[in-house]
């Protein structure tokens, strides 16, 4: 079992998720985020969707976290990116933050 990963993700807040300083309401922001794995299984460049669309600073680099191990995500994206294969992009995954979408990047 792998101590550390890399990823990649897209993060789509809304209102009242933590730290969010968005307006979009949260069933706005699951219908983006679904849009967006849609448009990723047709074969867009996910990194150009991160940077087009994150919520996250790290959308600027394509959305890469770089390299990260056990403990320093919150639970459900830790076992998310921890629990695909390299390339692999996840189904939607729903933290605190908002909706995300993941790509294991190492």
């Amino acid at each position: 079992m792998a101590d550390t990963v890399r990823a990649s993700h897209i993060l789509l807040m809304y209102q009242g998720s933590a730290r969010s300083t968005a307006t979009r309401s949260k069933d706005e922001a699951k219908a983006q985020i679904e849009a967006l794995k849609n448009e990723i299984a047709a074969g867009a460049d996910f990194g150009e969707l991160a940077k087009n669309n994150s919520d996250c600073p790290s959308g600027r680099s394509g959305g890469d976290l770089g390299q990260f191990g056990r403990g320093q995500m919150v639970p459900a994206f830790e076992t998310t990116a921890f629990g695909m294969e390299v390339g692999a992009t996840s189904d939607v995954v729903e933290t605190d933050f908002g909706y995300h979408l993941i790509t294991r990047t190492a």
